[in-house]
């Protein structure tokens, strides 16, 4: 086989491996390569290959007809410097895509069939395209309860789990969807000044205006290596971190990377999703939130009370200690939405500022009573009494400031958003509801959570009296493109509904 020079193409291309090869290259024709085939690339017969999805280039700049590109992701996993011999070959089909067909036919699947997918997507067997049809076969037929577990299972399986060395090692969840929730960054100082471990590793972003990460980093580092974590955990009791510098569930990173562009929302593969990442990260004792509420994502008791039920089956089934509650999602939590007004919020809960957002504090000591209510020392119901001491005290402020100084101080906070623009009541009346999808869609548009500072700031809420022309909201924007995209929706739509005095 003739050799091709490797050659680092800096593209990132998000959790897919891709290779460019020059449509001159000899190669091309005499081996039958074509676009988006998938091939292996290896720098010797012993060396496990890379798989990578092939494109076909027509520029020398990019890849030279005696070189083989490949981006960055793809790159790195080669691990050789440039200019290196390197071999390619055709991929063969993975095994598991029978599987896949079956499912897609409305077949159930075995522990073993999702076994070998997640493996093959792991090793990256598996275009999107591919990968594509396995959510929506999953999301059309559903999954049942076992094929759920069977996925947790192999997710977890398929990646790297953390060990913290004890039996009681307690996180938190909340399935999303309401703006402004922060209540994680206030749930782990006050469990960890209470001496409980409570390591919480954290997303980022994906469809909302901040994740509890992108608000963490707005006060200390979250970007931490898992040996560092360690320590901060030994000596802290707690952290709040970016779970993606571990390879925590690394098959579920990339299916979210497929299903969020597709808008699927499949029930089992959100629990498989939350479930395998917790598992992995090292959780013995998890509270699972679900806000309830009509533009939350979860809109009637029903299918809570069902979500409950599954989440308790897989946790059963996969030696977690889970408990779940149902949680009021009519409207945002807290005052701030984007991450700087976020982490302003938190701040003055800790602080116990007068101006704190009694919501977030009350709906934060709720939750953090039922976590330390893990503790069998802590009799029932006596958690949230507990909770509050813990956090009226100033004992969680303190370890707050424990924790933000052992990750890593944020030297320069975000500045205070140079634009803002006061969204107005159309009319005097009462705050009946409030759209939780319109508030984060024009917090997005705003800029967060890319600019720290931008957001919406809320100044009314449910049961609210206002006058006609009285701001319900601040829309906060760094630079003039997003805050007039931000003006604009919330004029044609400010996600308030009002109604008349009586």
């Amino acid at each position: 086989m003739t050799p091709l020079k490797l050659r680092k193409v800096a593209i990132d291309t998000h959790r897919e491996n891709v290779a460019y090869l020059h449509r001159g290259c000899p190669l091309y024709r005499s081996e039958g390569f074509q676009s988006l085939n998938k091939i292996e690339v290896r720098d010797g017969p012993e060396r496990q290959p890379v798989v990578a999805l092939l494109n076909i280039v027509d520029d020398d700049q990019i890849t030279a007809p005696d070189e083989l590109g490949l981006s960055e992701q793809t790159f790195a996993q080669m691990n050789l410097p440039e200019g290196g011999a390197v071999y390619i070959s055709h991929a063969r089909p993975p095994d598991s895509i029978r599987a896949v067909h079956a499912k897609i036919a409305g077949d159930g699947l075995c522990r073993d069939d999702f076994m070998q997918i997640c493996q093959d997507i792991a090793n990256n067997r598996y275009s999107k395209i591919e990968i594509a049809a396995f959510l929506v076969g999953c999301a059309e037929s559903g999954l049942e309860r076992d094929e759920t577990l069977y996925l947790t299972e192999a997710m977890v399986a398929t990646g790297d789990r953390l060990d913290w060395g004890e039996q009681l090692t307690a996180d938190k969840h909340c399935i999303g969807g309401i703006p402004g929730n922060r209540t994680t960054m206030l749930i782990v100082p006050v469990v960890a000044a209470h001496g409980m471990l409570m390591p919480k590793t954290s997303s980022r972003a994906i469809t909302s205006p901040a994740g509890t990460a992108d608000t963490m980093e707005v006060l200390a580092q979250v970007d931490l290596m898992p040996a560092q974590l360690q320590q901060i955990a030994q000596r802290q009791r707690g952290f709040i971190a970016w779970g993606g510098t571990a390879n925590l569930s690394p098959v579920d990173d990339i299916l979210i990377s497929v299903e969020r562009p597709l808008a699927l929302d499949s029930r089992g593969q959100m629990i498989a999703s939350i479930l395998s990442k917790k598992i992995a990260a090292g959780s013995s004792h998890l509270l699972i939130d679900i806000p309830l509420g009509p533009s939350a994502k979860v809109r009637s008791q029903a299918e809570a009370l069902k979500l409950r039920k599954l989440f308790e089956y897989v946790g059963d089934r996969t030696g977690l200690q889970l408990e779940v509650v149902i949680t009021d999602g009519r409207q945002p939590i807290g005052k701030g939405v984007g991450p700087a007004l976020e982490a302003r919020d938190v701040l003055q809960v800790l602080q116990n500022d007068p101006r704190a957002p009694v919501d977030l504090k009350e709906k934060a000591l709720q939750l953090a009573g039922r976590i330390l209510e893990f503790d069998p020392d802590v009799r029932g119901g006596q958690g949230c009494h507990l909770a509050r001491d813990l956090l009226e005290s100033g004992r969680a402020w303190q370890k707050m400031q424990d924790i933000i100084a052992a990750q890593g101080k944020n030297p320069v906070p975000p500045k205070q958003a140079r634009l803002h623009f006061d969204v107005p009541a159309s009319a005097a009346g009462v705050v009946t509801a409030i759209d939780n999808l319109q508030i984060a869609r024009i917090a997005r548009l705003a800029g967060a959570p890319m600019d720290k500072s931008a957001g919406i700031d809320l100044h009314k809420k449910l049961g609210d009296e206002v006058e006609q022309g009285e701001a319900l909201y601040s829309i906060h924007a760094e630079f003039h493109a997003d805050f007039e995209f931000a003006k604009n929706a919330a004029q044609q739509d400010s996600g308030y509904r009002l109604q008349a005095r009586p």
